[in-house]
């Protein structure tokens, strides 16, 4: 007589980790006018007109604010860029990021 034997697989799935998210600030400073911030974040993070004058303003009250949340490349490549365009303006407006 024979006797069967069942085994059991095991399946392990491989799940990729999601990658880490920044945040990208807006400092306010007393210097950038307010319709050129506004312009930055239009053309860099392409927001509307109503939502980059939000953030613009939220900054101008509370010192800083989110302007959006992406991986720590683009955070950082849309920081810079928004920086060095009040820079080559000639204007002190700076964009940072962090870890949310």
């Amino acid at each position: 007589m024979l006797d069967t034997i069942t085994v059991e697989k095991t399946e392990t799935r491989v799940r990729p980790k999601r990658p880490r998210l920044w945040k990208v600030i807006l400092l306010n400073d007393d210097f950038t006018p307010r319709r050129f911030v506004v312009r930055v974040l239009m053309a860099v993070f392409r927001m509307t007109e109503s939502e980059a004058d939000a953030v613009m303003l939220t900054a101008h009250m509370k010192g800083a604010c989110v302007v959006a949340v992406y991986t720590r490349e683009v955070a950082d490549q849309k920081a810079k860029q928004g920086t060095e365009l009040g820079r080559d303006a000639g204007f002190p407006l700076t964009f940072t990021t962090e870890k949310e």
